[in-house]
């Protein structure tokens, strides 16, 4: 079939008007210009069509080529994720370096996945086996900690004819054939090809009664985080959103980790790409890169490939909680996605909203969140997988009224403010326990009294309760000093010091004290409270 080729119309930076593309579908993926840069159509005329183009610009000219594909943006699944460093469009940056050197050059096109590269596959099923969409019919030790599940894909569904015996293969080589009840045979492949900007399907969502443990005792103790469900946090520059994410990333009790660096600071990748690959699971004991997936878009690179980034990482992460994975996916940051759809409306003429970002702002973040959760995936077993998400978000100034942070506290139910003043301090993680929220509390509380002791919920309260009189008393404190208080209350301020300073800071760069285990944390909480009640028994 020949490929419908138009002409570039106009060019405003990273937006393009093309004509001559009469059957252009949107979200269809086109090849822009001499050199075929990536681009992805988001309106639709009678006579033009616009492309938000996901690589730059300069020097392309009215009149070269604009080619359709045919396709959507979508991402290679299977084997060899793992460890896998990607750009947003999900180009292994290793390869790109092979080809380009240490700047990426325009125009190249590499393939997600290794098609050459063979993998140990061992069926789990026999010739004769009725199959449906999600059955796993054979697994890849793809690294030390996590053997990937391969599944039938969607739209296939019978009765198997053929399955390979255990051996190795690429991610390409059919091993399985299944006949469907029109007799018609389908090739399966290890490897799925599956569209980013609609999510994968499952069976049922299912209650969130697990915490997500990321070891940071502050967020495990007041603001508990669910396997499946959503947190943001917000915070201005230098309070610590990034190590934050990076502690959840190494730590959290997740099986899989995706880390979409969205417009984040090179030099704050480059970090983590670096020192991750020296680190353990405390889990597993294997390196921390063998359950890590990480996408680098960073600030540098053209705005309109940030969009793209988002919708990867959570497509992938889709894919493995298909398979029966807890998954951690971190995002950082959403502010900056926010203000590439910002200056991508501007370009298009399209009427701003609130401080000049687009009205959809809202429904965009909605549909990114909205693709966490617990699932039931497909298939006839009862396996069940979750997507945790977790934003950074990094409002101007560290104000939590612009849009981009109120648009995302109307839609997650974990919210960690970060504080300037206790980042000021030294006092990290900086999260503000009185302004922070978990709506997972009742949900957590039953897992937390089974495993860790039935007066959990109270020593929590207590805690919050010693911090709120705490900060009442400081105001006094600020007028006449502390010597001027009751015994009494001077105990309080002393309990909610040992709380403020042993429990809640937190040394991300220490050996023992950057990962705390919840039971360490619970013992770690009883005793203080402990001390404050036989303090106020006392005086």
């Amino acid at each position: 079939m020949t490929p419908d080729i138009g002409y570039i119309e106009t060019i405003a930076g990273p937006v393009i008007k093309a004509g001559g593309l009469p059957s252009v579908r949107m979200y269809e993926v086109v090849r822009v210009g001499n050199e075929q840069l990536i681009g992805e159509v988001i309106e639709v005329g009678s006579h033009f069509c616009t492309i938000q183009c996901y690589e730059e610009t300069a020097g392309l000219a009215p009149g070269e080529p604009v080619t359709a594909t045919g396709d959507t943006l979508s991402v290679e699944l299977g084997p060899g994720l793992l460890g896998g460093i990607y750009d947003g469009l999900q180009r292994p940056l290793p390869k790109l370096k092979e080809i380009s050197g240490d700047f990426i050059s325009r125009g190249l096109t590499v393939e997600g996945l290794d098609k050459k590269k063979k993998w140990t596959f061992t069926p789990t099923v026999k010739v004769g086996a009725n199959v449906v969409p999600g059955d796993i019919i054979g697994e890849v030790p793809e690294t030390g900690i996590i053997t990937s599940k391969i599944m039938i894909p969607v739209g296939i569904e019978g009765e198997i004819v053929k399955i390979v015996a255990k051996g190795e293969y690429t991610v390409v080589k059919t091993i399985c054939k299944v006949k469907d009840k029109r007799g018609t045979v389908h090739d399966v492949i290890m490897m799925q090809k599956t569209p980013v900007r609609v999510g994968r399907a499952f069976k049922e969502r299912v209650a969130l009664d697990t915490p997500l443990l990321p070891g940071q005792r502050v967020i495990d103790t007041f603001m508990p985080q669910a396997k499946g469900g959503t947190g943001g946090i917000p915070g201005g520059f230098g309070t610590g959103k990034t190590v934050t994410l990076h502690q959840f990333a190494k730590w959290a009790d997740a099986q899989v980790v995706v880390y979409v660096g969205c417009g984040e600071r090179g030099n704050e990748m480059t970090e983590a790409l670096e020192e991750w690959p020296q680190l353990n699971d405390p889990q597993s004991g294997h390196p921390l890169m063998d359950r890590t997936v990480l996408i680098a878009n960073t600030s540098n690179m053209p705005v309109a490939a940030r969009e793209a980034s988002i919708y990867v990482g959570v497509t992938i992460a889709e894919y493995f909680r298909d398979q029966g994975f807890d998954v951690a996916l971190m995002a950082d940051s959403t502010s900056r996605w926010a203000e590439a759809l910002r200056e991508i409306s501007g370009r298009l003429g399209q009427l701003p909203s609130e401080e000049g970002y687009p009205a959809y702002l809202g429904s965009r973040l909605a549909q990114f969140y909205e693709r966490g959760g617990r699932v039931k995936p497909f298939g006839s077993d009862d396996r069940f997988g979750s997507i945790t998400i977790c934003g950074a978000v990094s409002p101007p100034g560290g104000d939590f009224s612009e849009p981009v942070t109120q648009a995302t506290l109307r839609i997650v139910k974990v919210f960690w403010a970060l504080d300037k003043d206790l980042a000021a301090r030294r006092f990290f993680p900086a999260i503000n326990v009185l302004t922070s929220y978990s709506l997972y509390h009742i949900t957590l509380e039953q897992w937390h009294k089974e495993n860790l002791g039935p007066d959990w919920p109270e020593l929590v309260r207590d805690a919050l309760a010693l911090l709120q009189k705490d900060q009442e008393l400081r105001e006094i404190v600020q007028l006449v000093g502390p010597d001027a208080l009751p015994e009494s209350e001077r105990a309080i301020l002393e309990a909610a010091r040992m709380i403020k300073e042993d429990f809640l800071t937190q040394n991300a760069l220490h050996e023992i004290d950057t990962y705390c285990p919840i039971g360490k944390t619970y013992r770690m909480l009883r005793t203080v409270i402990k001390f404050s009640r036989r303090m106020a028994a006392a005086v």
